[in-house]
């Protein structure tokens, strides 16, 4: 079942590439308290998520924390060193937590799971964001298929 406004955010361990190598982060300690705009995509270094999703994030961070945002997380089905490796790329730096979800184990919890077999890419996330306010969905922007509307930084600044 697909997670709603209004619902708790499960308990899972994502893991987050540091100086010292890959790092658990738990969700509950990564929302507990604070108010989250998290946006997860199909996979990192393909031409949407990197021309367009996490640029949108980076370039708009400032104007998000300014509108009561604590945090911006991304969150896709790779790897903690693919992760960190496409942060860099992407310049995230601090203004963006690239969050390695490596056995889709969040994707299915929040029921945002893509079958991407067809495509060579197994299974990954949709595309969407939502904000989160101290655990609790306060939006959810499901994007469909091949679209990148609903899931930008322009139409969470716009929700805020």
């Amino acid at each position: 079942m697909t997670i709603k406004v209004g619902d708790k955010i499960p308990s899972v361990t994502l893991r987050e590439m540091t100086p010292d190598g890959p790092k658990p982060v738990s969700t509950d300690e990564l929302f507990a308290g604070k108010k989250v705009a998290l946006f997860a995509l199909p996979g990192a270094f393909t031409p949407t998520c990197s021309a367009k999703h996490v640029p949108g994030f980076v370039q708009n961070a400032e104007a998000l924390k300014a509108k009561g945002i604590d945090t911006i997380a991304c969150v896709s089905v790779n790897d903690a060193f693919v992760m960190g490796a496409w942060g860099k790329d992407q310049g995230a730096g601090d203004k963006v937590r690239m969050l390695a979800d490596g056995n889709g184990e969040f994707t299915q919890a929040v029921g945002l799971e893509m079958d991407g077999t067809k495509f060579g890419m197994g299974k990954r996330s949709q595309r969407y964001s939502m904000i989160v306010d101290n655990g609790v969905v306060k939006s959810l922007n499901v994007e469909q298929p091949g679209a990148f509307e609903v899931s930008s930084a322009e139409f969470l600044l716009g929700l805020l």
